[in-house]
């Protein structure tokens, strides 16, 4: 395990607290970003709170599909914080197989209610996420390449009821939806717990947005967005998205993060004061306050191929190819396998963010290689610690 200590790096503060600031801080969250302090450790166990991402559903809901709805492919369920709540990610006959739709479950399986209508498609599964109060959940949609029903003709239609007749209910083909917003690419939705209320949080027609997570205190989702065209440059080259973060306030408001595309979705820190992700080999850090907020870059590329040499020097049995020249690793003089961008963040602690560096390349079959995970210890820099 190499054990590296940096000094306090983190630059690029857009606004700072006043530098005669001598109060030490009670917590954290207190600190803003462009004033931390870290330490960098690499090749350390993952973190404890991963979760497994593959499909899972509650075994009342599929039990509920298997035995009512023959027609509809269940895909996943995801449970509301407070157990109470289940959505029904499934697919349909018309429906393209990278789209699904969402239906809402109580926990025990009993059928609640159609989330979104036809014209809506939901992408994005990982997108899909409840706020942690469990009143509200999150998703990404687009306008559904769907056939949309046609009207009936003149000749089929009813007989006109006269006045003085008593009302003939008609009858329905599917569930009423209320008018909803579509867009021809991908936009953040938000519905509240009883699956009412469905409304586009953006409506930014041509971005498409992705990586969705919601502040931990519920008040914001942090997302990435992109261009179409830069979207299809790299699907081209087989690699996972990139985008731009910024964080979407429940009113719709939202503030761009940064101009640079990222490659690790957005995550938060516990306390809900600050946002992080990744460019490559650096890691950008965020105040989530819309006042004087702050950020900061920590570039660890030489430290990763330090401690990339390092990691494949101890590899038993195994010899790494180092002859490939790269111009990411030209301070090193030689290929290691090893060093890769950084691809996931998790930030299980204020003090403590893990960062995952892999090889991923998105063919017929899903290429995840080299997968590594290291740490950033945060602390106040030396100056607010004065008393």
């Amino acid at each position: 395990m190499l054990l590296i200590v940096l000094p306090a790096l983190l630059v690029t503060a857009c606004k700072t607290v006043t530098d005669s600031q001598t109060l030490r801080p009670r917590q954290l969250r207190d600190v803003p970003a462009g004033k931390l302090a870290f330490n960098f450790q690499a090749d350390v166990q993952p973190p404890s709170n991963l979760t497994d991402d593959t499909a899972k559903s509650l075994p009342v809901i599929q039990q509920d599909f298997e035995g009512k709805r023959p027609n509809d492919a269940l895909l996943r369920t995801i449970s509301s914080p407070d157990g109470q709540r289940a959505l029904a990610l499934y697919g349909t006959a018309d429906e393209p197989t990278t789209t699904f739709r969402i239906d809402l479950y109580s926990s025990d399986g009993n059928f609640i209610r159609n989330v979104t209508p036809p014209s809506l498609a939901v992408v994005f599964q990982d997108s899909v996420a409840w706020s942690s109060d469990s009143s509200m959940f999150a998703f990404v949609g687009r306008r559904s390449v769907a056939a949309q029903p046609t009207p009936t003709p003149l000749e089929l239609q009813p007989e006109p009821v006269l006045p003085s007749a008593s009302p003939v209910p008609t009858q329905t083909i599917g569930p009423a939806f209320a008018p909803l917003a579509v867009f021809n690419t991908e936009q953040v939705y938000v519905c509240n717990r009883d699956g009412y209320e469905l409304r586009p949080l953006t409506s930014r027609d041509g971005l498409i947005y992705f990586g969705l997570t919601w502040a931990p205190d519920g008040h914001a989702v942090a997302a990435l967005a992109c261009k179409e065209s830069e979207w299809d440059a790299r699907e081209k080259e087989f690699k996972t998205a990139t985008g731009r973060p910024r964080v979407i306030g429940l009113d719709g408001k939202e503030r761009l993060l940064d101009d640079q595309l990222a490659e690790a979705p957005p995550v938060w820190s516990p306390d809900s004061s600050k946002i992080a992700t990744a460019f490559g080999s650096d890691i950008g850090i965020y105040d989530a306050a819309n006042k004087n907020p702050t950020q900061a870059r920590i570039k660890l590329n030489e430290t990763l191929l330090t401690a990339s040499a390092a990691y494949e020097d101890k590899l038993p049995g195994k010899k790494v190819d180092s002859t490939r020249p790269d111009p990411a690793q030209s301070t090193a003089g030689a290929f290691h396998a090893s060093f890769n961008p950084i691809v996931r963040l998790e930030w299980p602690i204020p003090e403590k963010m893990y960062l995952e560096t892999a090889f991923i390349r998105l063919f017929n079959e899903p290429v995840h290689t080299w997968s590594r995970w290291h740490l950033v210890t945060f602390s106040p820099q030396a100056a607010l610690m004065k008393k």
